[in-house]
């Protein structure tokens, strides 16, 4: 029997017949991908990446006439040494403690009779809700300063028509804070009834009818049932509503511009009418960076609390 061993020019051409991968089909989906992937990087570097970087820059610098000069650490020391800015981040401080803790609880019990109420009306009652998160901040701060006004609004028309005597809304700082509460606390808490509302209906319900075989009341099935499950959804609207908070802009400069004597003053605020009305870019990019730093600071501590100190 004849054996046919396999010469070097059979093996050449068995390879020359062979089905080559398709190099080039790839590498062209490859540089597709590619081409698709770029415009979102273009878009990134300009308008994040680069704002990001100049203004750090910016904040070792004064700007001056167009032109910048290095002057170190000289703004984040005019700001530890400036008592508008400390004044402004108490204010700030003050409207975090107060409205963010107020406006969870309300949302949490919001959100709980929303899930109670199986009623053909539940729809529109979300809606109700979440309405107010949907109009424009300045439309709703100037309805809030016409409601609010300490001559004719309506609120001070309800309490004097009440017998009591008007609240001077803008004219006093205690009560400038409070409008500006109350309105914050009106435009976000549907919008975080709505996402614990979610985190509601994800929870098992056989957790709740064993809690009910063992006689356990609505009550304590909502604080050992219900508020532990929801300890992450309620973390995530807590930390929103902090950096939303450290970020209050629009509903001091509308309603009270700041007054009365800076009372209501917030750190954007300060830091708006640092950049634009007195042009110092320099410390005014210092101060957004501080404010950078307390919001990740603050961050990271709710979510060591929430882990119970774990990392």
């Amino acid at each position: 029997m004849a054996v046919h061993q396999e010469t070097p020019e059979m093996a050449k051409a068995a390879l020359r017949a062979a089905p080559r991968p398709r190099r080039r089909a790839s590498s062209k989906s490859s540089i597709y991908g590619y081409v698709f992937v770029v415009p979102f990087f273009a878009v990134f570097a300009i308008f994040m990446l680069y704002p990001i970087i100049y203004s750090l820059v910016l904040s070792f610098n004064r700007w001056t006439a167009g032109e910048m000069t290095f002057v170190g650490w000289a703004n984040y020391s005019h700001l530890l040494n400036d008592s508008l800015f400390w004044r402004s981040l108490m204010n700030t401080g003050i409207f975090l403690v107060v409205q963010v803790p107020s406006m969870v609880l309300l949302a949490t019990i919001v959100a709980a009779l929303l899930k109670s109420n199986t009623s053909r009306f539940t729809p529109a009652l979300r809606v109700a809700f979440f309405l107010p998160a949907l109009i424009d901040l300045v439309t709703y701060s100037i309805v809030f300063s016409l409601m609010f006004n300490e001559n004719n609004g309506i609120i001070n028309s309800l309490i004097t028509w009440i017998g009591l005597d008007p609240v001077p809304w803008r004219s006093d700082a205690l009560w400038a804070k409070v409008m500006i509460i109350i309105a914050i606390t009106w435009r976000w808490t549907g919008y975080n009834a709505i996402i614990v509302l979610s985190g509601m209906q994800n929870i098992p319900d056989e957790l709740y009818e064993a809690a009910a075989l063992d006689g356990v009341g609505v009550i304590k099935k909502f604080v050992y049932i219900t508020v532990p499950m929801l300890k992450p959804i309620l973390l995530f609207c807590t930390m929103l509503s902090t950096i939303g908070t450290l970020q209050l802009f629009a509903e001091p400069l509308i309603l009270t511009g700041g007054g009365p004597n800076h009372g209501t003053s917030t750190v954007m605020l300060y830091l708006y009418d640092t950049a634009f009305s007195s042009f110092n870019f320099g410390l005014a990019s210092a101060g957004a960076y501080v404010v950078t730093t307390i919001i990740a600071l603050l961050s990271y501590l709710q979510i060591r609390v929430s882990r119970g100190g774990e990392i």
